[in-house]
């Protein structure tokens, strides 16, 4: 125990950031998560999921309306459920955890969060590994294991360099990131462009189309023909709504994304996720499934089978080697990273860097196994359904027991170590949801709402059999003494680090600006627009393809020396602003 204020705080200003809430002047407005959702959301799976809906035989019909309900419900669920706990508490998850839940919680949680995260990582790097599989002429895997010595050594060698950028570098993959949304949105766009042509030309001889309808019977017949890989019955529209509002259960009702979601000035801004979702989990998808349809049928193979690598290079040249390694790339190092981080809380006394390594060393293995990528979709489901029941307990906590008068932080007010109705209701809804699961009673994409509820209700019960009902004066006295300090030291803080954003409107950076939006964006679109549109016949259509391949390499390399030159021009002049407003301000006093 501290004994003097000052003590206390100068205890509050020693603390790890993490452990403290997001304080008012660090927050965000809706800009920020527009474009954070949308660079997170278009990625290297998007070639594989996209593939996986035609594999399982879903209709153009069911298609399109399932991905917009589904996605709705999932922007929906962020801004609904994750923004408002996060907005509350301006906790991320992982700390929430560690002070309500108790240490058996945060650790068993932690572990469950390395395999996940590590398993997205080593999908995301043999995504990467198969574009420069292309590159060096080695066979498709078409077995759930590495068939080719040469392919596992390519993975696990592009494993080691996210492992090692994820251990030195990753702020500079994350800046990197950051310039790649309006490139990824722009090429999955345009791919499924210039191969609409040569889809439809093998089904009416003809390489134009003169409507949307005509769009929608050309897809439905070639695509999403509503048969599935063994020719059977496909999935419907039920189907497809819950792949696509399962496929980021973990991130919404499990309230993962706290982590980010704390940093929005108002929950509402949970609505800016729809960029990933509208984007990167709709005209992704479905561009994906054009160009995997298409790039199956010139390979005479299953799409099934398809490698992302070989649906990149048929759509967009040498560009899609690009777009391949990097989006899986930028991918794989932020999951990679988490990994790391969570390994970590569960063995605190060991380095991140030393448990990122052991992290990485998993996914070396595991990057060349190419069944980890081909099931990303169950995978992410199954991840959900393993992580919701920590998002009821928390949903919970904050929003029903303060309208049945318990305490939310009671757990820490007891000071207790272990939580033991967390623990307990974990392990029921594991059981139940798995059992559901086992006996085929709900398809699995849905088990997490009823595990959801079942988690709340159990929580809720066996909580207030623990004293979350009672009152705990004392320490309720000083944790709000505790909040004071906080306040103060965040007061402090602000005044220290708040300075207004310079925008930098010199003539150079506004023609470097003009440079990459114009080169390397306006004019692959335009390019694939006239691919689309103005290919009246076949020769034609080979004609402006390959026009489109040679120029687009070149418009994507001016596109990244560009956009990253921007980018240090406008960090430079916000370091600038800071050091020049920095004599004029206080230094904290705690």
């Amino acid at each position: 125990m501290v004994d003097t204020a000052t003590d206390q705080g100068r205890s509050v200003a020693e603390m790890d950031d993490e452990l403290l809430p997001v304080p008012k002047h660090r927050l965000h407005g809706p800009k920020h998560f527009l474009g954070l959702y949308g660079a997170e959301h278009v990625a290297a799976t998007e070639f594989v999921i996209g593939a996986a809906f035609v594999a399982m035989g879903a209709g153009i019909k069911d298609i399109l309306l399932g991905l917009l309900i589904g996605n709705t419900l999932a922007a929906m669920s962020f801004w609904l459920i994750t923004a408002p706990i996060a907005v509350k508490t301006r906790l991320s998850l992982y700390t929430y955890i560690e002070y309500n839940l108790g240490d058996m919680t945060s650790r068993i949680y932690n572990g469950a969060n390395v395999l996940i995260f590590a398993a997205i990582s080593a999908a995301m790097i043999t995504v990467s590994a198969t574009a420069v599989r292309v590159l060096f002429d080695i066979p498709p895997q078409i077995y759930p294991y590495p068939s080719n010595f040469a392919f596992a050594a390519i993975a696990a060698s592009a494993s080691v360099i996210a492992v090692l950028v994820a251990y030195y570098g990753f702020n500079v993959v994350a800046e990197f990131a950051t310039i790649c949304t309006p490139w990824l949105m722009v090429m999955f766009t345009a791919g499924g462009m210039v191969l609409i042509p040569a889809l439809n030309e093998t089904l009416t001889g003809y390489t134009t189309l003169s409507s949307f309808s005509e769009f929608v019977n050309l897809a439905g017949a070639t695509v999403f023909t509503g048969i599935n890989a063994n020719g059977e019955p496909g999935i419907g529209l039920i189907e497809v709504i819950g792949f696509a509002w399962a496929a980021n259960t973990f991130a919404h009702f499990g309230l993962v994304d706290m982590a980010m979601l704390r940093y929005a000035k108002k929950s509402v801004y949970g609505l800016c996720t729809a960029t990933g979702m509208m984007f990167g989990h709709y005209v992704a998808w479905i561009s994906a499934a054009l160009m995997g349809a298409a790039t199956a049928s010139m390979m005479k193979l299953s799409i099934a089978v398809v490698s992302p690598g070989d649906v990149a290079y048929y759509a967009l040249g040498a560009t899609g080697f690009v777009i391949v390694i990097i989006a899986g790339w930028t991918t794989a190092n932020p999951n990679l990273y988490r990994a790391g981080l969570a390994a970590q809380a569960v063995f605190p006394k060991v380095p991140r860097q030393k448990v990122t390594l052991a992290v990485g060393a998993v996914v070396v293995v595991g990057s060349c196994f190419p069944f980890i990528y081909r099931q990303i979709l169950p995978i992410l489901a199954y991840a959900g359904l393993v992580l919701v029941p920590i998002g009821g307990i928390v949903f919970a906590e904050q929003h029903v027991f303060p309208r049945l008068g318990y305490k939310s932080n009671w757990h820490r007010l007891k000071g207790l170590k272990d939580n033991k109705p967390a623990l307990i209701t974990w392990a029921i809804c594991l059981v139940f949801g798995f059992g559901l699961n086992a006996l085929n009673v709900l398809y699995f994409v849905y088990l997490f709402l009823p595990t959801w509820f079942v988690a709340i209700v159990c929580y809720t019960i066996l909580a207030k059999q623990a004293g979350a009902d009672k009152s705990y004066p004392e320490a309720e006295q000083r944790e709000e003494e505790f909040n004071r300090k906080i306040d103060k030291y965040h007061a402090q803080l602000a005044a220290t680090e708040t300075h207004h954003d310079v925008k930098d409107k010199s003539a150079l950076t506004m023609g470097i600006r003009a440079v990459w939006g114009i080169i390397g964006l306006l004019v692959p679109a335009v390019l694939a627009w006239r691919v689309l549109f103005n290919s009246p016949d076949l020769y034609a259509y080979y004609v402006n393809r390959e026009t489109f391949y040679s120029v687009t390499i070149w418009c994507t390399l001016i596109y990244f020396v560009f956009s990253w030159w921007d980018l240090q021009r406008s960090k430079a002049l916000q370091r600038g602003n800071a050091a020049s407003a920095e004599p004029m301000q206080a230094t904290p006093a705690v």
